[in-house]
């Protein structure tokens, strides 16, 4: 019976590459020069921290980052940008979330979803994704397709189809 499983996943590695790039820019650009900052990845959250010691620097550095995440194909609907933290010294510090898996409400509106296109298909809730079986491949590249065109605030994507 063929399958297949609907994830919000980043890889870790481009957003390493990415991170990299950016820090490359940094050292290159001009406004930036003489200002201490600084991105770097929490190796086990993944997410991103930019810091600055001018808050007015924060917004182009941020600019910077988002677009080499852009550049390297990840979704930008998986980044979550938290309110930067500024200091009465003018340090500011930012973190970039990299969101990971799908969360359960987001499991059981996709899941409704599935369920809502009519076609002969189950979908069922496993860890942090979706698994969609049905038994004509034709009717889950259907779902597959409703799935792309749909907005669920995250980037989707399909994974393990099998015949």
């Amino acid at each position: 019976m063929p399958s297949f499983d609907i994830v919000s996943e980043v890889d870790r590695m481009e957003v390493k590459n990415a991170v990299d790039a950016a820090l490359r820019e940094l050292n290159t650009r001009f406004d930036f020069k003489g200002a201490k900052s600084d991105i770097s990845i929490d190796p086990k959250t993944g997410s991103i921290l930019l810091s600055v010691d001018d808050s007015a620097r924060l917004k182009a550095l941020r600019e910077i980052m988002v677009g080499k995440l852009a550049k390297r194909g990840i979704d930008l609907r998986n980044v979550e940008h938290k309110d930067p933290d500024i200091s009465s010294l003018g340090h500011s510090r930012q973190e970039l979330v990299i969101v990971q898996g799908l969360e359960g409400d987001k499991a059981k509106e996709i899941s409704k979803a599935v369920k809502a296109l009519g076609k002969k298909v189950q979908s069922t809730l496993q860890d942090r994704q979706v698994r969609v079986t049905g038994t004509k491949r034709d009717d889950l590249q259907a779902v597959m397709a409703a799935m792309r065109a749909a907005d669920f605030g995250v980037g989707l994507n399909f994974v393990n189809f099998r015949d």
